[in-house]
């Protein structure tokens, strides 16, 4: 079999996985709902229960998307990343953006105990958080692209991001010092992460800006292979680095961005994702990886949200707590069995 060959077939498995992991995730949770039920809902046939309509339509299908959404974007910026900075343990947050987004919604939350007003009343706007965390996003952002283009060192723009990273922090622990304990709860909420608060309407804004940072990344294909082999070698092919670099940044900021605004920061994804891969598809070539990080990004996202559901219990874990328990073993399993890790 060649390697074209090899490429379809596993393609072929992935996506078989996906809309199997796809359907399981909608029919698990509190409620079972038989896999007909699902179909005559998806397709506009009369379901036995108009209860199960209900949960499959508002809250069950929104939630399966949003996990598909995240677990690709995740895992797509997380191999952009380790690219970029030639870094086996770079991922989607190195550049600072998430910490963004959590200090703009630590100012949110816990600012109302410091400026009160305007910011406790915004708290239970449905969009509040949202754009709290964009914001935030957007400043680190900004500050992130102008040292870009002051730094010729790659390796420098990373601890700038990590750097940003502490700075943030620090800040919303001072605001944490001077909140009181239930918006330090709420906060903390948040800060675990979660698929299933999102309706039609905020999936809808949450599509198109993810879309617009899938599409740029068809734009870095050739300068993403390019730097596998360093910045000298990229340079000597015509590709202009500074363009390049920010593009990519750019890229990973959007995606980044948008997901920690509408489901909060969810580890392991981005990180783990482009190691498995790899070691799957045993290539470095980007216009292979990207598609087939996606593809696994999703799949594990969804698996993880079967898992945190407990289903036939009314509760439900931690996304962040499960893509941890869940994928840190198998990651250093992996790692273990090859004995060998993909940069």
């Amino acid at each position: 079999m060649n390697l074209s060959k090899t490429y379809t077939v596993h393609f072929l498995l992935l996506s078989v996985l996906l809309i199997i992991f796809l359907l399981l995730n909608i029919s698990l949770g509190s409620v079972s709902i038989p896999l007909k039920e699902i179909f005559n809902s998806l397709f506009g046939n009369p379901v036995a229960k108009d209860s199960w309509e209900t949960i499959i339509i508002n809250y069950r299908l929104p939630k399966a998307i949003t996990a598909m959404l995240v677990g690709s974007g995740l895992a797509i910026s997380g191999l952009l990343m380790q690219t970029l900075f030639r870094n086996p343990l770079a991922g989607p947050f190195v550049l600072g953006i998430s910490s963004g987004a959590s200090l703009g919604v630590a100012l949110l939350i816990l600012g109302s105990s410091v400026f009160g007003g305007f910011f406790l009343v915004a708290i239970y706007s449905n969009w509040a958080l949202a754009i709290a965390a964009s914001a935030g996003s957007f400043l680190v952002l900004s500050a992130v692209i102008i040292a870009a283009n002051r730094v010729r060192n790659t390796m420098s723009i990373l601890i700038i991001g990590l750097m940003f990273g502490s700075l943030t922090s620090a800040v919303i622990s001072v605001l944490a010092f001077f909140s009181e304990a239930e918006q330090i709860q709420q906060y903390l909420f948040w800060s675990f992460g979660s698929l299933g608060n999102l309706t039609w309407a905020e999936l809808s804004v949450f599509g198109i800006i993810y879309l617009v940072g899938i599409l740029g990344t068809f734009s870095v294909i050739k300068p993403l292979n390019s730097f596998l082999l360093g910045e000298n070698y990229a340079k000597s092919l015509g590709i202009n680095i500074k363009k390049s670099r920010n593009i990519i940044l750019l890229i990973t900021s959007i995606l980044t961005g948008v997901i920690t605004a509408f489901s909060g920061p969810i580890a392991f994804v981005g990180l783990a994702v482009p190691h498995i891969a790899k070691m799957i598809f045993s290539t470095s070539n980007h216009k292979v990886l990207l598609p087939a990080v996606a593809l696994i990004g999703a799949i594990i996202l969804l698996i993880c949200d079967s898992i945190a559901q407990l289903p036939t219990s009314e509760f439900t874990l931690p996304i962040n707590a499960i893509t941890s328990l869940f994928g840190a073993p198998v990651v250093i399993w992996l790692l273990i069995r090859k004995k060998k890790i993909y940069v």
